[in-house]
């Protein structure tokens, strides 16, 4: 009976357990009000259905949510402006593709080199906003609030306040498919970019250093780490991200519509990140939980809209759902659990004793 026990805490103890409990409990929710939620049907070999719906929409949450979870490790706080630097970086490289049209059905320049110049542009950005944070000490949400307001403006000067189309096959198949392979180009791309930067902070020291300088910037730094060059690292690499997320973005609706693109999806980055059992603020986190996370808030919204939620309604449903999940992950909350766990089992050891 200890055995089990002890394997069942230790179990319940991992990182990753209650955004995989959550994103299950989604899930099964999503089966009880969705009948053929986890149905998948194949035609002309491509797949379609709910569930490939969530996993092919959530792409550009998780690469948001990859680069979220190195900033608030690094610096205990967010980049809410990554919304916002997805526009910029979608309207650099349709403006690019486009030559300056407003509609084009072919390239002016490579595909490579607007993307090039997208993530240049989108670096840019971390990089103005990791010099905020990392160099003049300005609160995070503070700093990247700047961007967060003027972004869609600099899209908007960009495309010379136009919505540009890029009306091109090879353009489009990165929001699509690539020919007749069944696996979604968007979640192709999201795949390489998790690897990419989880291979980055298991072979290199990175990750470490991110951890150390997030659970306490003035010890790293007494011990020889730049904690300043770190977490302006971080806004960077954020910044990159949501440039790729950009790239994706206006790849799906082949166009570069600085509104709409990366519209509020800075908040469901961060609560992906909250999801996964992320302290937001900083020192140790889980790249795999935001991820888990990010799918868990694209599987709730995919639920609500199936339950005929509109969209002016979405956000107070998902609210309420998320500040349920967040409570019953956080440190505080488990704490006391365990306290009323163990005066419970007090109380049944005394009153065994007495009989």
């Amino acid at each position: 009976m200890n055995n089990k026990n002890s394997k069942l805490k230790k179990l319940t103890s991992m990182r990753l357990f209650m955004p995989i409990v959550c994103l299950i409990i989604i899930i099964l929710v999503a089966t009880v009000t969705i009948p053929d939620f986890l149905s998948v049907t194949i035609k002309n070999g491509t797949p379609y259905g709910y569930l490939v719906d969530v996993i092919n929409r959530a792409s550009e949450l998780v690469i948001l949510a990859v680069g979220m979870t190195l900033v608030t490790a690094a610096s205990g706080g967010q980049d809410i402006s990554v919304g916002a630097v997805m526009a910029v970086a979608a309207a650099v490289c349709c403006q690019i593709l486009s030559g300056g049209e407003v509609s084009v059905t072919t390239l002016a320049a490579p595909i490579i080199l607007a993307l090039l110049a997208a993530l240049a542009a989108s670096a840019l950005c971390g990089a103005f906003n990791g010099f905020l944070v990392a160099k003049l000490n300005i609160q995070p949400m503070v700093a990247t609030l700047i961007l967060y307001t003027a972004g869609r403006g600099i899209a908007q000067l960009i495309t010379n306040g136009q919505i540009t189309y890029i009306r091109v096959d090879s353009y489009q198949v990165f929001g699509s498919y690539i020919g007749k392979f069944p696996i979604p180009t968007p979640v192709i791309i999201a795949v390489i970019v998790v690897l990419l930067v989880y291979l980055v902070l298991k072979r290199t020291a990175l990750g470490l250093y991110i951890e150390s300088v997030g659970i306490n910037s003035t010890a790293s730094r007494l011990v020889g780490l730049n904690s300043t060059m770190i977490k302006f690292l971080t806004y960077v690499i954020c910044g990159i991200l949501a440039g790729v997320a950009g790239f994706v973005a206006s790849s799906r609706i082949y166009s570069a519509d600085a509104n709409n693109i990366g519209l509020n999806l800075e908040m469901d980055a961060i609560l992906a990140v909250a999801l996964g059992g992320n302290v937001l603020s900083g020192g140790k986190f889980s790249l795999m939980g935001s991820v888990i996370g990010a799918y868990t808030i694209q599987a709730l919204t995919t639920v609500l809209y199936g339950m005929n939620v509109s969209a002016d309604q979405l956000p107070v449903y998902k609210a309420i759902v998320v500040i349920i999940i967040v409570v019953l992950q956080s440190p505080v909350f488990k704490k006391k659990l365990n306290t009323w766990k163990t005066k419970k089992k007090a109380a049944y050891a005394v009153e065994g004793g007495n009989r």
